[in-house]
C-alpha cells in the first residue's frame, strides 16, 4: 500500500513539474523578443536573496523563474563581458537582503573595480539594506536609497546558544572528546558559557571582522577610518542620516535613480537589462570550443560520507565525500581540463570523508594544475580536504579558515528515555562493543579508547598539513589547536598562500597550464547541474531520494538552531572535523 501510494505522488509530482517546464519554455519563447541587448543598455544586478557558488540541483532553485540562480561565478563572469562590451553604457546595483559572507563580498566588491576601469559608471540603489547590501553598494560611484529607506547596519556582534542546561533539564548528557585548546564546538553542549579560550578567539574575529568593516566602508566612501567608526555607532540609520554621515549620495525613488544612470551615461534612453538577459543572449555569442578549458570544481557545504546531497530537515547544503571523490576522479581523467581550481565552501565535517577528499586532490594534482579558492568558509574538514602538496591556497581577507583540531561526540539519553518511559536491555559480546550506544554514559576505558582515536586523527591533520605546507609538526600544531583563524591572519601564520579571489585563482591555473595569461578560457563547472527527473528518480526509481531532498522546515529554523550544519555530521557519528561557530552579516 505504501509502494503504491509513494508511486502514485510521484506520478503527481512528475506531472506537476513536466507542466512547470511547458510554463518555462512558453514564457521564455513569448519572451524572445526581449532576449538582445540593445545598443544602449545598463546591466542591472538584483544582489538580493542568496549567491551561492554552485547550483547542481533544481531543488535549490525556484522553479516558476527560467532558469537557475545566478551564482557568484556567472555574475563576475557577466560584469567582465559587460565592461568590455560596448552596448553597456554602465552598471547598476539593486542592493539589499543579500545573503553572503565576507568572501563574497570581497569578490563582488572586486569585480565592480575591475568594471569601473572600463570607465564606464556604476550606480548603486538600496531601500532597505544591511551591511553586507552597503558594503557590496559602496564599491560603486554612487549610492541611492529611497526616501524613505533603512540602512540597518550598526557594528558587529557574537551571539552563542549553549545547551548544557537544556541538556540537563530534558536527561540527556553530551558526551565529548577533542584536541585542540581553541576546538571550542563542543563548548554550546558542554558548558553553559564560554571559555577563555573560546572567548579570546571571538573576541579577536570581532576585531579583525570590524577593521575590515571600517577599511572597505571608509575607503570606498571617502571617510577616514574615525569618521566611519563614529558613524558606525550611530546605527541603524534612516535615509536622511545615512545621507547626513556620507554613507550614502543621494535619496532617490527608482525612477530619480533611473534619470540620473542617463545623465552620467549622456542617454536621453536607456533600456534596463537584467543579468539572466545578458547571460541568455551571451551564451549566443559565445564561441566556447575553440578555448581551453580549466575546471572549477565545488566543494560546498558541511562534509558527510556517502552520496547524499541535501539535509532533509533543514535543506542545508551536504559536501558528501563519496560524490566529491567521484567527480575528482571523472576531472582528473578529462584529458581537455588544463587545470582545476577547487573552490571550498565548507565549515567541515566527517573527518573520514575529508580524508578522503583530500586523497582524491593528491591524485588529481599528480596529473594536473590544482589552484585552492576558499570563499566565505573553508575551516577544519574543509581546510583538511585543500591539504595537496605544492598547491596554491588563496584567500579572501575575511575567509573564515584554519580549525585544525578533531573531536567524538555522542549524546546519552538515558535520563530523557526514563522521563518517557522508555526502557533498553544491552547484551553485548566484547568489551567496546556498546561504546556508542545512546543508554549510558562512556566507561573510563571507553573514554580513553575514544581519546586516543581523536588524537589519532588530530595527529594525521596536523602531519598532512605540516607535509603540503613545508612546515614542522611542531610548527602547524603552534597555529592549530582548534583555532580559527580570518584570511588575512591565515596569510601571516603560513596557512594561505595569497590574498585574492576568482581572478587570481584563474590567473594561477593559466600559469601553471601554460595557457598564455591574455588567452581567454572557458571554465567548466563541476558538479553538473542535475534535471528534475534525475533528482526524482536518483535511486530506485520511486523518487525516494528525490523526494527526501526538500526540507520539511524553513532555512530560518536551520540558521536558529545549527548555524554551522553541525547537526547531519553529529547525526552521522564518528570522528569529526568541523568549526565552532560561524559569522553572518546582516
Amino acid at each position: 500500500m505504501v509502494k503504491y501510494l509513494l508511486g502514485v505522488l510521484t506520478g503527481v509530482l512528475i506531472i506537476f513539474f513536466l507542466v512547470i517546464a511547458v510554463i518555462i519554455v512558453g514564457a521564455l519563447a513569448a519572451g524572445g523578443g526581449q532576449s538582445g541587448v540593445p545598443n544602449d543598455a545598463v546591466l542591472t544586478l538584483d544582489l538580493s536573496g542568496a549567491l551561492p557558488e554552485n547550483v547542481a540541483s533544481p531543488i535549490q532553485f525556484d522553479f516558476l523563474h527560467a532558469g537557475p540562480p545566478a551564482t557568484l561565478l556567472t555574475v563576475r563572469r557577466a560584469v567582465e563581458r559587460a565592461a568590455k562590451d560596448e552596448r553597456i553604457k554602465a552598471l547598476a546595483l539593486d542592493c539589499g537582503g543579500l545573503g553572503a559572507g565576507w568572501g563574497k563580498v570581497a569578490e563582488l566588491r572586486d569585480v565592480i573595480a575591475e568594471f569601473k576601469k572600463s570607465g564606464k559608471p556604476v550606480l548603486a540603489y538600496m531601500e532597505v539594506a544591511g551591511t553586507i547590501d552597503f558594503l557590496v553598494a559602496s564599491a560603486a560611484d554612487e549610492i541611492h536609497m529611497a526616501p524613505e529607506g533603512r540602512l540597518d547596519m550598526k557594528g558587529l556582534r557574537a551571539e552563542v546558544a549553549f545547551y548544557k542546561d537544556t541538556f540537563e533539564k530534558i536527561g540527556v548528557e553530551a558526551e565529548l572528546e577533542w584536541v585542540g585548546k581553541y576546538k571550542s564546538a563542543v563548548e554550546p553542549y558542554s558548558r553553559d558559557s564560554m571559555s577563555d579560550a573560546f572567548r579570546e578567539v571571538v573576541e579577536s574575529q570581532l576585531d579583525g571582522l570590524l577593521e575590515l568593516l571600517v577599511e572597505m566602508g571608509s575607503s570606498s566612501r571617502g571617510l577616514t577610518p574615525e569618521q566611519f567608526r563614529a558613524a558606525l555607532d550611530q546605527g541603524p540609520f534612516l535615509s536622511p542620516q545615512a545621507k547626513e554621515l556620507g554613507l550614502v549620495d543621494q535619496l532617490s525613488y527608482p525612477d530619480q535613480f533611473e534619470d540620473r544612470i542617463k545623465e552620467k551615461v549622456g542617454l536621453d534612453e536607456i533600456e534596463m537589462v537584467s543579468l539572466r538577459r545578458y547571460n541568455q543572449a551571451s551564451l549566443s555569442e559565445l564561441d566556447l570550443g575553440s578555448k581551453r578549458k580549466i575546471a572549477v570544481v565545488y566543494g560546498v557545504g558541511t562534509i558527510v560520507g556517502g552520496m547524499g546531497d541535501a539535509d532533509p530537515f533543514f535543506g542545508s547544503e551536504l559536501l558528501a565525500g563519496d560524490a566529491f571523490v567521484d567527480m575528482l576522479d571523472q576531472v582528473r581523467k578529462d584529458e581537455d581540463l588544463e587545470a582545476v581550481i577547487v573552490r571550498i565552501d565548507s565549515p567541515g565535517g566527517d573527518a573520514l570523508a575529508s580524508d578522503r577528499m583530500w586523497r582524491a586532490l593528491q591524485l588529481l594534482r599528480e596529473e594536473k594544475p590544482v589552484i585552492i579558492s576558499m570563499s566565505d568558509v573553508a575551516a577544519s574538514g574543509g581546510y583538511y580536504m585543500a591539504m595537496a602538496k605544492d598547491t596554491p591556497i588563496l584567500a579572501y581577507p575575511g575567509t573564515y579558515t584554519g580549525s585544525i583540531g578533531v573531536y567524538f561526540g555522542k549524546f546519552n539519553l538515558r535520563g530523557l528515555y526514563d522521563k518517557i518511559g522508555l526502557r533498553k536491555e544491552i547484551l553485548t559480546r566484547g568489551k567496546f562493543a556498546s561504546i556508542d550506544t545512546d543508554y549510558r554514559s562512556l566507561t573510563d576505558d571507553e573514554r580513553t579508547k575514544l581519546r586516543e582515536g581523536v588524537e589519532a586523527v588530530y595527529d594525521s591533520f596536523v602531519s598532512k598539513v605540516a607535509d603540503a605546507r613545508g612546515k614542522s609538526w611542531d610548527e602547524i600544531n603552534e597555529v592549530a589547536q582548534g583555532r580559527v583563524w580570518l584570511g588575512k591572519e591565515g596569510l601571516g601564520n603560513g596557512l594561505v598562500d595569497e590574498l585574492g579571489g576568482y581572478e587570481r585563482a584563474i590567473a594561477l591555473a593559466k600559469e601553471k597550464a601554460g595557457i598564455g595569461a591574455d588567452e581567454e578560457v572557458a571554465l567548466a563547472t563541476y558538479p553538473k547541474a542535475k534535471t528534475i527527473l534525475e533528482v526524482l528518480f536518483e535511486h530506485d526509481g520511486m523518487g525516494a531520494q528525490g523526494l527526501a531532498s526538500a526540507p520539511l522546515f524553513p532555512a530560518s529554523w536551520a540558521e536558529r538552531f545549527d548555524p554551522q550544519g553541525l547537526l547531519p555530521a553529529l547525526a552521522g557519528g564518528g570522528m569529526l572535523a568541523v568549526t565552532p561557530y560561524s559569522w553572518t552579516i546582516r
